[in-house]
Order: C-alpha cells, then sequence, then structure tokens
C-alpha cells in the first residue's frame, strides 16, 4: 500500500504550484482529485507540456462538491472552503502590499531577489522565463500539509509562493546584511565568494566546476596544469581568485578543450573535485544514472507518450508511481465514489511536537531540511564535532579564526540552525560513535549528507543503525545518490545544478550555459529531503516500517527541467535560447529603472494586459493587439517600455503598473528583501537575539498556521550548548561521564586549534 493511500486531497485552483503540491502527493498514492472549470484549466491551452507534467496521475471533476470530501484541500481560489487540513496557496499571501498583484512565475522571483545577481555584469540581469517558483512553491505546501496529516490533526495553513522562492535569496540577504554591503552581479561564470566556478565547454559537451577549498585549488591546478599557479599564496581564497578571474581564465578554460566533459569528469572524481557533466536534454533523458534510478518516467497525454523526470523522492521501501495520465477535463466526474474523511483532532502545538530528529547534516541542504522540521516541532539534536563542525559556520581554520570564536558569528549558519539543539560528538573515537547510536535508539529520524562511505566507515550507515532501531527513518543525501558509479561525486549546490542541465536552457542565443543561482541545488535538495522523509515517518506511523532515503539532489533539481525534457521527448529538439523573452507572452522581460544598477520585471501576460501596458507606455497602436503581432516588433516593444521605466525608479514603475493590472515587479537585490514593504507587512522577518553574534533576522518559513508566521523558538545554539541538556537529561549519563567525555575529547564547546585538528577530523 503507498503511504498516502488512504488519504483523498482536492485540488481547485489553476496556480502551477498547487498543482505540483498536489502532483506529489498523487505520486505516493493519494487520491487526488482535480476541480476544473468546464473548459478546463487555463493551462492546459496554454502550456499543454506544463499542465502535463504538474497533472498526471491525477482525476479530473468540474464541480467543486467533491471539495465536502477532502481529507486535505490545495485551494489557490482565495475561497473560503472548509476541510480537515487546508492549504490556502497565493503568489504573495493573503495580506500585504503585494497580496492583489497581477504576476507570473519571473515577476515573483525577480521580488524574491533571485534575479538580480545572475546575468552580464552591465545588465540586464537574466533568468528562466518560467516554471521554477512553482516548484518552491509547490514543496512549501507540501512540506506542512504532510506534518499535519502525521499529526493528524486539522490545520489552516497559509503558504506564498514568493517567500517561498526567498529560501533561495536569503542565504545572499543575511550575508550582505552583516556586511551592509550588496553583492554585486559579476557576469557569467562568476560567482562571489567561490571562484572558479561555471559551466565551460570542452572538446565535447560542457563541464561544470566548482572549487572552494585550498586543497580543493591545488588538485584543480594539478588536474589543469597550472602548478605555478598552485604556489601562488595570493590565491589561496575564492575571493582573492575571482578579483584575478580574466587572468585566470586566460589559463584554464582553453584546456578545457583539449578532452571531452567525460574525460575531465572522470578525472575530477579521482582528485575528489566537484565536477559535473552539464548534459543537454536529450542527454539528460538517457543518462543511465537517472535512468537506473527510475528517475525519468512515462506520461501519457491523450494518445501520445512522453518522457519526463518523475518524482525526485528516492523511497528505497515505499517508492513512487512510475510516471502515470493526464486526466481529461471532467474525466472522473462519474467515477468519484463517497469518501469519508480521516478522523482528525483540532489542532494544538505544532505538528510535529513529539517527533525527535537526529541531524548530522552540515552546509545549507540538510540543515534546511531539519529547520522546517524544527520550525515544525520536531526536536531536531545537531551533531558537531570540535574538530569538525559545521562548515557553514565557516572554513577558516587560522589560529586567531579558533580563539576569537569567529565561527560563532556566521550569519549563514544562525538563520538555517534556530529551533535545534546543537551537540558535539567526536565520532572518530568508539565512545562518540556509541553516543550517537543510543540517540538514534530514542530517535523517528536521522539525516546526513556526507560522502557516502563516511559514516560507513564510523558504522553508522543505515544498516548499522537499523540494527539499533529498526524503525529508524534515515536520508542521505549523495549528489547522485549513495549506489552506482557516480555515489563518489563531491557536490555543492552549484553542481547540483549543473548536473541537472538547467544551465544549457538559460541565456541568450550566443551566450555560455548559464548558472541560475550560486547554489540551487542546497535549498531546493534540503526542501526535497524534508518532504520525503515526512512521507516515510507517514508510512512508519501505519505499519511500524523504517525505511532508507537515498535521495540524489541532482534528481531533486530535474523538476525545474520538466516542460523542456517533454519538449526533447516529443519533438526531438528544444526551443532555442531567447534570454528573459517569454515564448508565449510579449513582453516579457527586465528593464532599467533610475539609480545604479537597478531593474524593474515587466510581461503582459495576455492580450487585454498588454493594452493597459501600452496606454501606460504610450504605445497604443492596434497594429500590436495581439502576442503574435507584437513579437514581430518585439524590439520596438522592448524600447518604448525600456524609455518609460528609465525614468523612474523600480518601485515607482511598479506601482504604476500594478494599479493598472500589469505583471511588474522590482528586481531586489537580495539585501532589498530586509526592508521590503511587503515582508515587513507581513512580519516575514523576526529578529534573535544570540551569544556572541547578537542580534540578527531570521526569515519566516513560507507557510504560516492561519495568518501568523511561525515564531522562531530560540536561535542557533552555540557549539556544544546542548551537550548537557542531551547527554544528561535524554541519555541519562552521570556527570562523572559528562566530565570523562570532556577530557577525552569526545566532547566540547569550543573547536579544535588547527594544530589539534588533524587528527581528529572526519573527512567528507
Amino acid at each position: 500500500m503507498k503511504p498516502l493511500s488512504p488519504y483523498r486531497v482536492v485540488e481547485i485552483g489553476s496556480l502551477p504550484a498547487a498543482s505540483y503540491a498536489a502532483r506529489l502527493f498523487a505520486d505516493f498514492g493519494a487520491e487526488v482529485v482535480k476541480v476544473e472549470p468546464p473548459g478546463g484549466d487555463p493551462l492546459r491551452e496554454s502550456d499543454g507540456r506544463w499542465f502535463a507534467y504538474l497533472n498526471y496521475g491525477k482525476k479530473s471533476v468540474t464541480s467543486d462538491n467533491v471539495v465536502e470530501s477532502a481529507d486535505l484541500l490545495i485551494d489557490s481560489t482565495g475561497g473560503v472552503r472548509t476541510a480537515p487540513i487546508v492549504i490556502d496557496l497565493s503568489w504573495f499571501g493573503r495580506s500585504g502590499p503585494y497580496a492583489g498583484y497581477a504576476t507570473n512565475d519571473a515577476v515573483c522571483r525577480a521580488l524574491a531577489g533571485f534575479v538580480q545577481l545572475i546575468g552580464p555584469v552591465d545588465g540586464p540581469p537574466l533568468t528562466l522565463p518560467d516554471y521554477q517558483s512553482a516548484i518552491m512553491g509547490g514543496l512549501a505546501a507540501f512540506i506542512p500539509a504532510t506534518a499535519s496529516l502525521l499529526a493528524g490533526e486539522s490545520r489552516r495553513w497559509e503558504v506564498s509562493v514568493h517567500e517561498a522562492a526567498i529560501a533561495l535569496a536569503e542565504y545572499q540577504a543575511i550575508e550582505a546584511w552583516a556586511t551592509g554591503t550588496p553583492q554585486q552581479r559579476w557576469g557569467f561564470n562568476r560567482f562571489t565568494p567561490t571562484y572558479p566556478m561555471g559551466v565551460y565547454p570542452c572538446r565535447e559537451g560542457f563541464i561544470g566546476i566548482t572549487i572552494v577549498t585550498p586543497v580543493q585549488w591545488r588538485n584543480f591546478c594539478e588536474l589543469m596544469g597550472m602548478a605555478d599557479l598552485a604556489r601562488d599564496a595570493k590565491l589561496v581564497m575564492g575571493p582573492e581568485r575571482l578579483a584575478r578571474a580574466a587572468e585566470l581564465e586566460a589559463r584554464f578554460v582553453p584546456r578545457f578543450l583539449d578532452r571531452t566533459a567525460a574525460e575531465w569528469f572522470a578525472a575530477a572524481l579521482e582528485l575528489r573535485l566537484p565536477f559535473a557533466i552539464v548534459p543537454d536534454m536529450k542527454e539528460m533523458l538517457s543518462w543511465p544514472v537517472f535512468r537506473e534510478r527510475n528517475a525519468i518516467v512515462p506520461i501519457q497525454m491523450g494518445d501520445t507518450t512522453v518522457e519526463a523526470p518523475g518524482c525526485p523522492f528516492h523511497l528505497t521501501r515505499t517508492p513512487a508511481n512510475f510516471g502515470g495520465i493526464v486526466p481529461a477535463i471532467g474525466e472522473h466526474a462519474s467515477t468519484i465514489a463517497t469518501h469519508r474523511t480521516a478522523a482528525t483532532q483540532p489542532s494544538s502545538g505544532r505538528p510535529l511536537e513529539g517527533m525527535r530528529i537526529v541531524d548530522l547534516s552540515m552546509g545549507w541542504a540538510g540543515p534546511i531540511c531539519t529547520r522546517n522540521l524544527s520550525d515544525l516541532g520536531a526536536d531536531v539534536i545537531k551533531i558537531e564535532a570540535c574538530g569538525y563542525p559545521d562548515w557553514w559556520r565557516g572554513v577558516d581554520n587560522r589560529l586567531e579564526t579558533v580563539t576569537e570564536r569567529l565561527y560563532e558569528k556566521s550569519p549563514r549558519f544562525n538563520i538555517l540552525n534556530r529551533n535545534k539543539r546543537a551537540i558535539t560528538l567526536d565520532l572518530t573515537q568508539p565512545a562518540g560513535v556509541a553516543l550517537a547510536k543510543r540517540l538514534v535508539a530514542k530517535a523517528d529520524a536521522v539525516i546526513e549528507n556526507y560522502s557516502s562511505d563516511v559514516l560507513r566507515k564510523f558504522g553508522l550507515d543505515y544498516t548499522a543503525l537499523a540494527g539499533v532501531n529498526p524503525s529508524v527513518v534515515m536520508v542521505s543525501m549523495a549528489a547522485f545518490g549513495a549506489r552506482g558509479p557516480w555515489s563518489e561525486t563531491r557536490a555543492y549546490g552549484s553542481t547540483l545544478e549543473q548536473g541537472s542541465g538547467l544551465p544549457r536552457l538559460g541565456g541568450r542565443p550566443g551566450d555560455p550555459p548559464m548558472m541560475n543561482h550560486l547554489a540551487y541545488g542546497d535549498a531546493v535538495g534540503g526542501l526535497n529531503a524534508c518532504s520525503a522523509m515526512l512521507i516515510a515517518l507517514l508510512h512508519r506511523k501505519s505499519t511500524g516500517e523504517g525505511q532508507h532515503i537515498d535521495l540524489s539532489q541532482v534528481q531533486c533539481m530535474l523538476p525545474f527541467t520538466a516542460p523542456w525534457a517533454i519538449e526533447q521527448s516529443a519533438t526531438g529538439k528544444v526551443t532555442p535560447r531567447a534570454g528573459n523573452r517569454h515564448p508565449r507572452h510579449v513582453p516579457h522581460g527586465v528593464f532599467p529603472a533610475t539609480g545604479s544598477d537597478r531593474w524593474i520585471f515587466v510581461a503582459a501576460t495576455d492580450d487585454a494586459m498588454w493594452v493597459a501596458l501600452a496606454r501606460i507606455i504610450g504605445l497604443d497602436d492596434a497594429a500590436l493587439a495581439t502576442a503574435t503581432a507584437r513579437r514581430a516588433q518585439e524590439d520596438r516593444v522592448e524600447d518604448a517600455i525600456a524609455g518609460w521605466t528609465a525614468q523612474r525608479s523600480a518601485d515607482e514603475a511598479m506601482a504604476i503598473l500594478q494599479q493598472a493590472g500589469v505583471a511588474a515587479g522590482a528586481v531586489r537585490h537580495p539585501l532589498d528583501l530586509i526592508d521590503d514593504p511587503h515582508l515587513a507587512a507581513r512580519g516575514f522577518w523576526q529578529w534573535s537575539d544570540r551569544p556572541i553574534s547578537g542580534r540578527h533576522p531570521q526569515p519566516s518559513p513560507p507557510y504560516r498556521d492561519a495568518d501568523r508566521p511561525i515564531a522562531v523558538r530560540a536561535p542557533a545554539a552555540t557549539l556544544g550548548q546542548y551537550n548537557e541538556d542531551v547527554l544528561v537529561g535524554l541519555l541519562g549519563l552521570t556527570p562523572a561521564e559528562l566530565q570523562e567525555l570532556r577530557q577525552t575529547g569526545v566532547i566540547g564547546t569550543e573547536a579544535l586549534p588547527p594544530s589539534q585538528r588533524k587528527s581528529r577530523a572526519m573527512t567528507g
């Protein structure tokens, strides 16, 4: 039996994020009933491939009477319908200045700080035309909905797609807040603070690279035949290398032409370097690394069957459905049986209260998973080591950094690790491993994102942990999964995007493949891990069975490519890249505003919206009445818009256009989000006080209980802050035993100085 088969999910409305959330429920056995208007969801006609991806495996009806029988209602209509669990999903939430704004996917991303830093230095910023915010919003809806099913509680959640997209910009926002300086746009294949990082042509294909640590830089120089650069003391860290990017690229970019992308990737595996072959859609659909995991699935659209990325959650005991059928309009109107909703109780507290998660993850991906779980009430116990703290505390191991505890001031660590109990255990010592196993014995789930062989060496892999807790759910987060020839791939969030093929789809004709984010895959992988864990916990609740979730973080990025993949499957090709222009909407792009590097995104998503826009910019020409006609004069249309926007601030232009019902949004710097008026009105930023680092902002989850943000309960813990609380209070150790652990270095509350780290540090 599928984990969600007891539930009926009703989806009403046409927001793509709502459709994606509902599709995920269908993937794991829920009866998902899509309520469409008599003429069908408008997306059927405007973008049939995207509709197919979002809606396969569902039933379709044209009457909303079925709402009364829902266990879970996903509603994007803005209505007041009721069900035991309701997800009220909208672009900007139900309150705040943007609540009624006209928008589309790209405009939403612009306002979420997800566009400004991508593209050429002089602008305009560039972004993919569509299909991105919907996936983020769908995951943001799925997580609280599944948590409520797990709790068996009735609850109403309000979810904002805009705030869901901010998960990809919050790291840059908080880093810029800490320094008071917004990041700049460095151009294609250049990102601060890491360099080199980008996509480069090879003799055949493209290779994606990410070089962060001094060791990686030395190995990269060895691989590229640049030993002299490895010895240059002024090139040790990324910012130093970025300042000399043109000089360095003159050395290494031509070298990539000596070999194929596959050959460079194989060489990088030997040196443990984070490289990835960047596939086109034909390659992505055919790669054994995806097909052997059932990551590519068949979707039946009428008489046609196409292939596309499937559900990215790889649950070993309860796998997702393998593709499905796209329903015809109202096809199931006469076949929907009477359904009695599952019993629920009124909500009290947070839905995951009573759950315990052992967190062995570090960086961004794993911690954003457990942040969501802790926000929803789970007791998250985060395990670090004094010789190997979470690398998001900082990777600068110089003596003064350690002695002054500067690793406690990392803004990005602090926003990812709130509400958790952090302890230290040296897992290179048997006593540390034994205590970790005792914690797992009392836990519901474990998450880790080490390289695939690290925990096995410590005796903490799934087989070992299931031996002490057979019902435990464990999530592992390797780049390409825990098995197979690419399981040892070292990866950052950038590597994950590169490996998905997404960079091959963005940019203008003639541009190099365009990465869409500094580390797109990190937040995405974490949200998928959280979703998968909750499904496994639902299965465990009904059966008592635990399981291993072998998550491929690259696979988690594939849904963002889905419409292009379907196009490739159906036609054998993909529509050429067109920068910010949209395949259907004209105009659609980024235009200059007053101020240095200030921009606004403007889109006419239908002909009526164009009429309003044309009147404002003074281009009221009957010959431009249709999108087809405007496409033939797109340069003229864009010039007229740019002439008008260049005379106004982005916020002024946005206000005027939105007043007329035109989809427009200021292209926010991530730093702008801290003072964004809409986020301020919604109380999105909460403030925490923390020892050593002081007062700092915390982003709220994109889902809120009714109309209130979920409160941040506690700031991120300092290193080992909860050692006594957990080891004595939970495991029952005596004070004498705790003192012995301190003396032997199994636990502690300060990072070890560099001279003492070598013998203790874990590698992965």
